[in-house]
């Protein structure tokens, strides 16, 4: 694999390679990694609406309704009115929970084997991609830089 420089590049190379283990692992559970981490963070909000499951998963609404109409089509989720019209909950079926604590066994496996193999530097790279995400994401972020000026990372 070529070195590179650019951080964007190193980081989606590094997602992509985790994102097929973890979907490995999920896969005898019928779920992929972003469904499994979608499930999850409904299970720890109860019944959120889908602006605060927006914000918490770091999805945008477009892709958070197709996922989570594809969860609900398996019978995982139930999507149902929330205070307005405009207002939509998002809540755990039985089978949903049940299909999540399944594969949090596999997840949790896979984890751990990525924990022990990464050491210290697990709980480094945590901070170090949500510090990432908040540089990228805030009104703080770095300009067009380089890539705007025409220069090669």
């Amino acid at each position: 694999m070529d070195t590179v420089a650019c951080l964007c590049a190193n980081v989606r190379r590094a997602a992509l390679a985790l994102t097929a283990r973890y979907d490995e692992a999920l896969a005898p559970h019928g779920l992929k990694v972003t469904q499994f981490s979608l499930l999850h963070s409904v299970k720890l909000r109860g019944a959120p609406n889908l602006t605060e499951l927006a914000e918490a998963t770091g999805l945008d609404r477009s892709t958070l309704g197709r996922n989570l109409r594809l969860l609900e089509a398996a019978g995982f989720v139930t999507l149902s009115a929330g205070e307005d019209l405009r207002d939509r909950r998002a809540s755990l079926t039985g089978d949903g929970r049940a299909r999540l604590r399944a594969a949090t066994q596999a997840w949790s496996g896979l984890q751990a084997a990525y924990g022990e193999a990464l050491g210290q530097d697990a709980a480094r790279l945590v901070d170090l991609t949500r510090r990432v995400t908040e540089v990228a994401r805030g009104s703080g972020a770095p300009g067009r830089g380089a890539a705007a000026e025409g220069r090669a990372p």
